[in-house]
């Protein structure tokens, strides 16, 4: 998915700085064709294989093994157009626009949020429901952002076509891959990697993986604060780096560096004393066992230690991005992934069971946010030694 959004954002934004509006319409709509092909492959990919993708996991409940395929199957349906968004999202953002996707992507959370109690509850589909009304939302946010990009106001472009000629040999569609390869394989990767971590957790039951979810869920508050920023951040440093107005650019990033540090501080406290809170709220049928909300209560302050590591990360990858250097962010986020499976598979042996697998996620995460932002700051004062010189 990534593809078709990183390239949209690079490739729009530093066109738009260099006042090549033509260039920037045809990287757009170039990144949205490849877009569709990817989801659609993707969606083919999920519903072929769902039996063994979820056979890898080695669930002993047969219920979850059935609830987790034919969820798998629905949601295959709705990539297509969750990939094509993510690209009409990078058009926006690249030209500056980060309204609009904010407010067609939050009031198609507020329509899923109301859909799945309906279909869940009301309907009695169960697992099967929520997965509807996840895919019947993406596919509504999916005709807002089309109608957005053609019509509303603040659209990019003044008149937009989706019919176009499209060659994988078009080279425009060569700069997108060559931007992104390194992008591609750092996130195809991760959730291979996050596969076998899942895997691990799975060996000490179902409520292990329930707990691991509920985390993943709230330590998205800097997930989404910190992939917002970032993707502005592109947008901001690709335009004004290809404006050659380097100033600019270390003002921006040092204000997204402060941002998020201030913001990672709070997610942070969140997590270290909303245990409790979150576990009565999310895992209500785990709440007669007090050694289990104990464990929960130290899984989020494990997380909570990377958390401001996590936050700045963003903030260097994506300005390395905005200068279309992505190798070195997928380099660091690669290293740190492979060194987390054999971590947590050798904390999960040890005293620390269940806790090692977490902290290894904790201590990895951490370390890539450090090494990402350490080479940030070499590169980046490589660069203007170079200005200088030059001058």
């Amino acid at each position: 998915m990534l593809i078709g959004r990183v390239g949209a954002e690079v490739g729009v934004a530093q066109s738009r700085g260099r006042g090549d509006v033509d260039a920037a319409y045809r990287f757009s709509r170039t990144a949205i064709y490849i877009a569709a092909f990817l989801g659609l492959i993707y969606g083919l990919f999920l519903i072929t294989f769902r039996s063994p993708l979820v056979g890898f996991f080695n669930f002993q409940e047969t219920t979850v093994v059935a609830y987790a395929t034919a969820y798998i199957a629905i949601m295959a349906i709705g990539m297509p157009a969750v990939f094509i968004s993510s690209s009409i999202d990078g058009t926006f953002m690249a030209s500056g626009n980060s309204r609009m996707p904010f407010i067609i992507g939050s009031s198609g959370l507020i329509l899923n949020m109301v859909l799945t109690p309906i279909f869940i509850f009301v309907l009695n589909l169960g697992v099967v429901g929520a997965a509807v009304s996840s895919v019947i939302s993406q596919y509504a946010v999916f005709g807002a952002r089309v109608l957005a990009l053609k019509y509303f106001k603040n659209r990019p472009f003044d008149e937009y076509s989706f019919i176009m000629p499209f060659s994988f040999r078009d080279e425009a569609v060569k700069d997108i891959f060559k931007l992104t390869w390194p992008i591609c394989l750092e996130n195809t990767l991760f959730p291979l990697l996050t596969m076998f971590t899942t895997r691990f957790e799975a060996g000490f039951g179902s409520s292990a993986v329930s707990m691991s979810r509920v985390g993943v869920q709230i330590e998205s508050l800097s997930w989404l604060v910190g992939g917002g920023f970032g993707a502005a951040l592109t947008a901001f440093v690709g335009q004004n780096f290809g404006a050659g107005k380097f100033d600019r650019v270390s003002a921006g990033v040092k204000y997204a560096f402060f941002a998020l540090f201030i913001w990672g501080s709070f997610v942070t406290l969140v997590l270290w004393f909303g245990g409790g809170v979150v576990f009565a709220v999310f895992l209500p049928e785990y709440a007669p066992y007090a050694e289990m909300a104990q464990l929960f209560i130290t899984y989020l302050r494990i997380l909570a230690v990377c958390q401001i590591f996590a936050n700045l990360e963003f903030a260097a990858t994506n300005a390395f991005r905005g200068k279309s250097k992505t190798l070195p962010p997928s380099i660091v986020s690669i290293s740190s992934n492979l060194i987390r499976v054999p971590l947590a598979f050798a904390l999960s042996l040890t005293p620390l069971g269940l806790l090692g697998i977490w902290a290894a996620i904790s201590f990895t995460a951490g370390l890539r946010g450090v090494a990402i932002v350490v080479w940030y700051a070499i590169d980046n004062k490589k660069a203007k030694n170079k200005v200088i010189v030059n001058n």
